[in-house]
């Protein structure tokens, strides 16, 4: 809550535009799908192939995420008014509970296997989905936990997808 807090009372008007246009970016994985579309028409086989696993990844972990953990762990959304947020920074706060963030999740199982399947690429997405994730504390729509647990999350089920996907291709 402090961190919450912190960050909410942290004047950042260069950043403020900026963050904001990336958390919307990200609603409904929509920065991930572009990038998947872009590196699937643009990109040899295996960058068509980390696309495919990379689209696979939001599947399983929006579905880990949103059907089977916010259910289990309900938390309510951050009081961004109470907290000072300021009103620049405002996206739309999403109806469903706080716990864990299906943006960082989303953002992180992208990342994690499609930096996986093309190295050169990692450190960019992470740093993305890094971006993602913070936005979504900055924007006052998450605590700072639930972007931790929803990267793990993301992260933990990108790893599990390329293995299942790498063992069928054997």
């Amino acid at each position: 809550m402090a961190v919450y807090r912190a960050v909410a009372k942290t004047p950042s008007p260069t950043l403020d535009r900026r963050l904001t246009q990336l958390s919307n970016a990200a609603n409904y994985s929509r920065l991930w799908l572009g990038i998947a579309a872009g590196l699937a028409v643009f990109g040899g086989r295996r960058a068509r192939r980390a696309a495919a696993l990379g689209v696979a990844s939001i599947g399983v972990t929006s579905l880990t995420a949103n059907a089977v953990v916010k259910p289990l762990l309900v938390r309510r959304r951050p009081d961004r008014i109470a907290a000072g947020v300021p009103e620049e920074r405002y996206v739309r706060m999403p109806t469903s509970t706080s716990f864990p963030s299906g943006h960082a999740a989303s953002a992180f199982a992208f990342a994690t296997v499609v930096g996986r399947e093309l190295p050169a690429v990692a450190v960019p997405l992470h740093l993305l989905a890094l971006g993602v994730a913070y936005s979504r504390v900055h924007t006052g729509v998450h605590y700072p936990g639930d972007v931790i647990v929803g990267a793990l999350i993301g992260e933990a089920c990108g790893v599990a997808v390329r293995r299942v996907a790498r063992r069928h291709r054997s």
